[in-house]
């Protein structure tokens, strides 16, 4: 019941949250001018005849010299239109100044570039967490050592560089001098062949090598104090050897603190594959949100905000529950 009550308080302040943020994001945007990239061919006409059909503008017209003018809409009757599109028709608007997606619908587009985006962060986790666990158990129980030294040391390394120039040295060793892997990822949908997943290797190396290093570090420092703990001097009293006493107790008490930051660590990961699909010419949302910031895209802008926020909002309660599932003796909620 306490669990049940506290999940329910923090989906509310999650849905409360969720909408202060993306009210401010929509309310700062639409303070923002509307600029509309007409291009050669094209009929300015029909542009600004959309966006009024959408409800931001009012009044478009062409003046003698061949500019556009308009009237603005105030912004709280564009965030009602924009609100009763979105829940009365599923309509989440359309793309204006990105010539590649330009009259598409926002949520198609979206829908079509999520799977790029979410496996690379999967193959990326599937990586790096059981390869950060190996290198910080290692450590762990080798401290002191010249084994727990070096790993220290390609921690700090890992950790130091940041995503972008870990992926430009991957592009240069990897990709360009040993040709091992493609420079970009392979255009097409076919996201399961081994072509297209040899040629999404380069930016999961580049999200994973951090991960690997958050993973053992954190690993590390848990199991080290579990290990030095007096409960697992009790447990080597009562006649376990040092290798079960670590697999049956040191290992679980581990656990607690470590599993939910793979869930943070994922949610890190995904914000941090903004940069890196627009690297490795990964046809994900990152790259796509990055461009609709560039291109004033406001309607690609809000859909892929509230992406993002909802992932980073829904991974706290995630992280939050995980605890109690991982030790039953904890109750989240309870006083």
């Amino acid at each position: 019941m306490y669990m049940f009550k506290y999940v329910m308080k923090r989906i509310g302040l999650l849905i409360m949250t969720f909408c202060i943020i993306m009210v401010m994001c929509f309310v700062l945007i639409k303070m923002l001018p509307i600029t509309v990239n007409i291009q050669m061919g094209q009929d300015a006409n029909i542009m600004y005849n959309r966006l009024e059909a959408l409800g931001y503008i009012q009044n478009a017209h062409q003046l003698a010299n061949g500019t556009w003018t308009y009237d603005n809409v105030p912004v709280m009757i564009q965030l009602g239109t924009y609100l009763r599109r979105i829940f009365l028709e599923g309509d989440f608007g359309m793309g204006i100044n990105m010539p590649e997606y330009r009259y598409q619908p926002v949520l198609d587009v979206f829908v079509e570039k999520l799977p790029p985006t979410i496996l690379i962060n999967i193959y990326s986790t599937l990586i790096g967490v059981p390869i950060g666990l190996g290198l910080g158990i290692l450590a762990a129980l080798k401290k002191n050592k010249w084994q727990d030294q070096l790993i220290n040391v390609v921690i700090i390394l890992l950790i130091s560089l940041p995503s972008i120039v870990m992926g430009l040295i991957i592009q240069y060793v990897f990709c360009f001098s040993l040709g091992w892997f493609p420079l970009i990822m392979n255009s097409g949908y076919n996201y399961f062949s081994w072509s297209m997943f040899r040629s999404m290797l380069p930016a999961v190396f580049s999200l994973c090598f951090g991960s690997i290093a958050g993973y053992a570090r954190f690993t590390r420092a848990e199991l080290t104090e579990v290990l030095t703990s007096e409960f697992m001097l009790l447990a080597r009293t009562k006649g376990l050897t040092r290798g079960q006493a670590t697999l049956r107790h040191a290992m679980r008490n581990s656990m607690v603190p470590i599993f939910p930051s793979i869930l943070s660590e994922f949610v890190a990961v995904l914000s941090g594959s903004l940069v890196i699909e627009s690297m490795f010419s990964i046809p994900g949302v990152g790259r796509l949100y990055l461009d609709s910031i560039n291109s004033l895209d406001y309607d690609f802008f809000m859909l892929l905000s509230g992406f993002y926020t909802l992932v980073g909002l829904a991974a706290g309660i995630i992280i939050d529950i995980s605890y109690g599932f991982i030790d039953p003796r904890i109750r989240m909620g309870a006083k």
